[in-house]
């Protein structure tokens, strides 16, 4: 068993180290500031209590089956209820707002209500979501692509010419050759701006995300996700993980050549790990041997400024060629009194969705106005999260990745940009929601910017969310989780396989189990650990 420093204490991060320390290694936790969570965190003020990243609970038999592999269980370690509506979608022209449900057959009933056969056509699309959600959940996002082997399975060649047609065609087409309704084809088309891109540049591949919402259902964690996070670092703290917190990794120390676990095949490293430089936050430094890094912190970061040049399997010509995906402006907010016109989850669409994907990723970026936004009602199903007779408001933005945008700051006090996209989207929800005071009960107001994502998470050009997945940014063509240069070094998060959010942060920590074990199935583990 291995010495292992665990770089970065989001939830890939303490999902690696708790999983790690299950599977007998020795571990060592370190995160630059001075709270875990990463873009998982928490920020409080006069009793309100904002999440400050993720807010949507998707794919709970992923959640199920990481905490079933440290021998407990998500009932016992979170307080889940289900969302009802899952989510409300509000559009530019002031039609009425419409609500997808928790239950399959109100949804197909919604659909068909607002265009003719669509309700049935609805149902056939689900099938397939759920058919390729099966399929991807079996055979690609359990795998390290270490060996592509595994791949070539029965159900997988049945299919390969269907996936090679879903991998090929952008999203908003799929969606298009069943659907006319413009609001219908954004409700299918907005997964994929939960994987960092936008319907005509994901591969039709991701419309097995609509399963997850339409059929499956929204849930929350009661407290809010830094609940799963408290929850994962009590775990990990019980496996004899030793968490540092205030400590930031300025150097991956490396050193000659040795049998290290985990490496790429058909690479000869340059290096071999030897531990990591820590400086701590009165300045002082030390060192940290190990055997195994894992760097679950962002792999642009890890690669060009961690790690010589000479060492990096992703230098920054790498980087130029990739697509960071997009950036955001959150707004926090406060608001006096109740906000019956939202519920837990709404969404506000603008008419003219290929202007506002062209603003945040075309040749000419800029903050979209009017934006498609999304807003967050949590203290709707969670008291916890606001004082009585009060209402907490999360906003998100999408805005491109660029750090110039700015930073943002206390009751307006953040850079021009940012307060200005802050000022318009208060202003977009007052107006498409009926909300005409929404601006006048503020009680609360913060807001963060990319130049904030840098600072805090060292996010590669401000993304918010991590590299986008486009059809070269997926599957076994986004970063594998193992240095080809410096054997011994492992990579976990957003940033390398199998992507973006909380679920798949989850996998890449499994991942990384799976690296040192050298097993190359594609299936999720054995339970427990």
């Amino acid at each position: 068993m291995s010495r292992v420093v665990v770089i970065g204490g989001g939830i890939a991060g303490l999902a690696t180290a708790a999983l790690l320390a299950r599977d007998g290694h020795s571990v060592d936790l370190v995160e630059k500031n001075a709270e875990l969570g990463g873009r998982a965190g928490s920020w409080e003020r006069d009793g309100f209590r904002f999440d400050t990243g993720p807010s949507w609970y998707l794919m709970p038999e992923v959640f199920d089956h990481f905490f079933r592999l440290l021998g407990t269980t998500a009932e016992a370690e979170l307080d889940l209820t289900l969302l009802d509506p899952g989510y409300r979608v509000f559009v530019e022209d002031g039609s009425a707002p419409l609500d997808i449900s928790a239950d399959l057959e109100k949804n197909v009933t919604t659909f068909e209500g607002v265009e003719a056969g669509a309700g049935e056509r609805l149902r056939a699309y689900l099938t397939s979501a759920r058919t390729t959600y099966d399929l991807a959940k079996d055979r690609f996002l359990y795998s390290t692509f270490q060996s592509l082997r595994p791949l070539v399975q029965a159900d997988v060649l049945r299919r390969a010419g269907t996936l090679v047609s879903l991998l090929a065609r952008p999203l908003d087409r799929y969606v298009a050759r069943s659907f006319t309704h413009p609001t219908l084809r954004q409700v299918l088309g907005y997964p994929a701006v939960f994987l960092g891109s936008s319907p005509d540049r994901a591969p039709s591949m991701y419309h097995l995300m609509s399963h997850l919402d339409l059929a499956d259902g929204v849930l929350y964690p009661m407290g809010g996700f830094t609940t799963i996070i408290a929850a994962i670092e009590r775990l990990a703290q019980a496996g004899g993980v030793r968490i540092h917190t205030d400590s930031a990794v300025t150097e991956i120390r490396t050193g000659p050549v040795g049998r290290r676990p985990g490496g790429r095949p058909g690479r000869r490293p340059r290096a071999a790990v030897r531990g990591v430089v820590v400086r701590a936050g009165d300045g002082t430094q030390r060192v940290l041997d190990a055997d195994v890094v894992v760097s679950a912190a962002d792999l642009h970061h890890t690669e060009t400024t961690l790690l010589p040049e000479a060492l990096q399997t992703y230098p920054q010509r790498w980087w130029d060629q990739r697509d960071p995906g997009p950036g955001a402006v959150l707004i926090e907010l406060g608001v006096q009194g109740s906000l019956p016109e939202l519920v837990h989850h709404s969404l506000l669409f603008a008419s003219d969705w290929q202007a506002n994907f062209d603003a945040i990723f075309g040749d000419s970026p800029h903050v979209p106005e009017p934006a498609s936004i999304y807003v967050c009602k949590p203290s709707q199903t969670d008291p916890s999260v606001a004082p009585a007779g009060t209402e907490n408001l999360f906003v998100l933005v999408p805005v491109p990745a660029d750090p110039t945008i700015g930073r943002g700051g206390l009751d307006g006090a953040g850079d021009p940009t940012v307060e200005k996209a802050a000022d318009a989207a208060i202003a977009q929800i007052a107006s498409w929601a009926g909300i005409p005071d929404l601006a006048e009960r503020i009680l609360v107001r913060r807001t963060v910017g990319p130049g904030d994502f840098v600072a805090d998470v060292n996010a590669w050009s401000g993304g918010a969310l991590g590299p986008a997945h486009t059809w070269r940014q997926s599957a076994f063509l986004r970063g594998r989780n193992a240095s080809s240069r410096v054997d011994g070094l492992l990579y976990a998060g957003a940033s390398t396989i199998p992507g973006i959010g909380l679920p798949m942060c989850l996998i890449s920590a499994e991942l990384v189990v799976k690296r040192l074990r050298s097993d190359t199935t594609t299936t999720p583990m054995a339970e427990p650990l």
